[in-house]
Order: C-alpha cells, then sequence, then structure tokens
C-alpha cells in the first residue's frame, strides 16, 4: 500500500533523487530504476529556468560534481544558477556522471554512470511515469529555494505559481506533496491548493540548520516554535503542515509520538544504512527517504511492511 488519503496508516517508502546511490540524482534513469524496483514515492527537487520550465535538479544551479559541457568539462564551480539559463542552454550540459575524486563521488562510488544523461523537466518525469503505467506512485516535490540567496532563484510567489501550473496542466494534483526548508513556499501552496499536502523540512544541527526552537528563522516563514512551547511538531501543525520531514538523526520515539498525536505524519531523511532503517521503522516513523530504495525495500519487507509494486520501465 502507498501513502494516500485513504490509508494513513501506511508507510512511505520514498527514493531521494530517485535513488542517487543507484544511478545519477534526479536524471529519468534514476526514476525509472526506482519505478522499476517499486517504491510509494519518487523524491525530487525542482528549479525553474530563466525561460519559465520547472526542471529537477538539487542545486539551484550546475552542480560543478555532475555537469559537463558540450566539450565533456566539468563547469566551474559555483554553476551557473537556472533562473540565468534557458532549457536549451541546461540541455547541452551532460550530468550522468559524477567527477571523479570528487567527494561526491566517494561518496556514491557504486552508482553506476549514465553518460549523456540531461536535466529533465518536471514534465519530462510524469511522462515516465504515464509510459510506466503506475497510477500508484506519488511524488514529494522539494522547493529549492534558498531565503539567503534570493538571486539565485525566482521569488516565492513566482517559483509556486509556475510549479503548481505544471502539476494542474500535467493533471498530477492528487499524487503530489510539495516539500521544502523554505517554509514561505509551502504557506504559499496551502492557500493556493489546499487539498495539496505540505512536508515541513527541518534540520536542528550543524551549519545547515534551519530551525531554531527558542526564535523564527529565515527558513521558516516567521513563525517561531518559541510560540508554541518550543515544540516542532506544535509549529509545524499550527502552520498548516500534513507532514513534519527532519533529518533522521534529530529524531526520538517521544517527538515522533507528539506529532502523531497532532496528526502530523513523520517521513525522515536520508537515511542509507540498514540499522538506521530498521531503528527508524522500529521509532515509529511513517516513512523513510532513502538514496537506497533498494536497500529499505529489503528492510522493510523484513519488519513486515507490503512493498510497493514494481512497474517495470525505460527512461
Amino acid at each position: 500500500m502507498g501513502f494516500d488519503s485513504g490509508s494513513d496508516s501506511a508507510f512511505d517508502l520514498e527514493a531521494h533523487r530517485g535513488g542517487r546511490a543507484l544511478l545519477p540524482e534526479n536524471s529519468l534513469p534514476a526514476f525509472a530504476n526506482a519505478l522499476s524496483m517499486g517504491v510509494d514515492t519518487l523524491e525530487l527537487d525542482v528549479g525553474i529556468t530563466a525561460d519559465g520550465e520547472v526542471i529537477v535538479s538539487h542545486e539551484r544551479g550546475l552542480n560543478p560534481d555532475l555537469a559537463r559541457d558540450a566539450n565533456g568539462a566539468y563547469v566551474a564551480a559555483p554553476g551557473t544558477p537556472f533562473v540565468k539559463l534557458r532549457l536549451a542552454d541546461l540541455r547541452t550540459y551532460d550530468v550522468g556522471e559524477i567527477r571523479p575524486d570528487s567527494p561526491y563521488a566517494k561518496q556514491f562510488s557504486d552508482q553506476r554512470a549514465t553518460p549523456g544523461t540531461r536535466i529533465p523537466t518536471l514534465s519530462e518525469l510524469f511522462a515516465l511515469v504515464r509510459k510506466s503505467g503506475n497510477t500508484r506512485v506519488r511524488f514529494n516535490i522539494e522547493t529549492k529555494i534558498d531565503p539567503n540567496h534570493p538571486d539565485e532563484t525566482l521569488d516565492p510567489q513566482s517559483f509556486v505559481t509556475s510549479l503548481l501550473g505544471v502539476i494542474e496542466a500535467e493533471k498530477f494534483s492528487d499524487r503530489v506533496m510539495i516539500q521544502s526548508f523554505d517554509w514561505r513556499t509551502l504557506q504559499l501552496v496551502q492557500q493556493r491548493a489546499p487539498k495539496m499536502p505540505t512536508v515541513y523540512l527541518t534540520l536542528q544541527r550543524g551549519s545547515g540548520q534551519t530551525v531554531a526552537l527558542d526564535k523564527a528563522t529565515n527558513w521558516t516563514a516567521g513563525l517561531s516554535p518559541a510560540d508554541h512551547g518550543g515544540s516542532l511538531p506544535r509549529t509545524i501543525k499550527a502552520a498548516g503542515g500534513a507532514i513534519w520531514s527532519p533529518y533522521f538523526g534529530d529524531v526520538t520515539a517521544p517527538l515522533i509520538a507528539e506529532a502523531h498525536t497532532l496528526g502530523l505524519r513523520v517521513v525522515v531523511w536520508t537515511v542509507n544504512k540498514r540499522e538506521d532503517m530498521a531503528r527508524m521503522i522500529e521509532t515509529g516513523v511513517d516513512g523513510i527517504i532513502s538514496d537506497r530504495p533498494d536497500l529499505l525495500r529489503q528492510v522493510a519487507g523484513e519488519k513486515g511492511i507490503a512493498l510497493p509494486a514494481a512497474t517495470p520501465v525505460e527512461p
């Protein structure tokens, strides 16, 4: 059983960026592999080009560890933001192979390179899912927008307008959740598409921290946990969220129980080790986002979780 409004108890098995430990992230080959294996949800990230095309990419621009130009040279850091590139320009870059010797390459040394892979549009991903015949798989779509770098993307209003425009035109509204660390986009989605679940991403540690329990941050759209007893679940519930998506190292059984009491689902990111997957399932999470959906299927199966059906498809 996949997660749908009729089965709130079902576990949500999500392929992070399509399953980037296996194939190039956020690419049609990765998404085809995930569909062929069987997942509940394709997790992905989107950006918007200078000519208004919604494209699938984790970075806000060309990634120097992934993007090679027509001459085969990896682009120089930091990489041009998509908001300054047209789709036709974007198509000239190959993102099918990680830059050798980069930390990324070491992290995913078993990823199968697929040279010639292009950054896809969201519409192309929807077309692939149609081709697969999979009518159940859902989409967890992250808006890659950073309040600290407003010049590198469209503003939240325009970003959400473009994204919802594609989802609605393609008739996938009932199969999409929108997630973000930048809660401004989630507030806009709730106004514009109130039936679409919003997923509040949080990170409570390190240099990437996006939330604090005692104050609002640039990421939280003016919302402060201090106004909600210092509780992130209560803050997200008050904000109108359907799902809390914390870094898996930030959650505890009592926090998950609190979220459940409020009617929130908890989907953790990004869990790649067998023992962490098992522990998260035992702790009561409603879903796991993983770069290793193949391993997650194994662990979930061992835990007696019903596994999503495979729908084999070629990219």
